[in-house]
């Protein structure tokens, strides 16, 4: 199976060439799709260098939209039979997406998260706090959606196209993760756990997601998991 790798970017220019030389080495048939979303940064003069590579598509938004309005780009342009988010920042191991695909390849899943709070493999030991606040959002996200993840806010989701494709994308920031959630559950889509290794930044580093985030996906597993069902998601 071909896979799409959608790259959503804002302000990430000191490690695009790290971050398309990783992706590109994984040996899968793919195509990367990159959404600059309106970095001011140097990144979009950066990403240029790879507009005519093969196998390599540059999308831009003038103005920034939100990683969920990149990401609702990319999965819009995607061609692969599955499709997967992948942020630019290498706090996420490319090297590991071949096993993230194997429970789709088996027959047995249409929808893989890659989890930093299962398995063995190597994390960066950061901020506490913030970890809580991730199992906090997940334990309250698996009360609405009866699933039993253990990191729903994790960026390495992998799916079917017609599985993503499928799904309307309302979220334009970092609700995305909550929103796609309570839709895959609602759909009634076989998901699978894979422990991932995670190499976390720091804010000095560039970290984005803060508190208003998190109030944020509280919000949103409220509304994507109480609209009545009749509604079109």
């Amino acid at each position: 199976m071909d896979l799409s790798v959608i790259i959503p970017v804002y302000n990430e220019v000191d490690t695009l060439d790290a971050i398309m030389a990783a992706v590109s080495a994984v040996p899968v048939d793919k195509e990367i799709v990159v959404v600059d979303d309106g970095s001011t940064d140097g990144s979009r003069e950066k990403l240029q260098q790879f507009e005519n590579r093969p196998g390599v598509r540059v999308l831009v938004h003038s103005v920034n939209q939100g990683k969920g309005a990149a990401i609702r780009t990319g999965v819009a342009a995607a061609e692969g039979d599955l499709v997967i988010i992948q942020d630019a920042d290498l706090e996420y191991d490319p090297r590991e997406i071949p096993t993230l695909m194997q429970p789709i390849l088996a027959g047995k899943a249409d929808v893989v998260y890659g989890s930093r709070f299962m398995g063995g493999q190597p994390h960066r030991v950061l901020y506490f706090w913030h970890s809580v606040g991730n199992r906090i959002l997940t334990l309250l996200s698996n009360m609405f959606t009866d699933l039993n993840l253990t990191d729903m806010e994790t960026c390495y989701k992998l799916f079917r196209r017609e599985v993503i494709q499928g799904i309307r994308i309302e979220e334009s920031r970092f609700g995305f993760e909550p929103e796609i959630t309570a839709k895959i559950a609602r759909g009634g889509w076989r998901i699978y756990e894979i422990g991932i290794s995670y190499a976390g930044r720091t804010y000095a580093e560039g970290k984005k997601v803060g508190w208003r985030d998190g109030f944020r996906a509280i919000w949103c597993i409220l509304k994507y998991n109480l609209r009545p069902r009749a509604r079109r998601d």
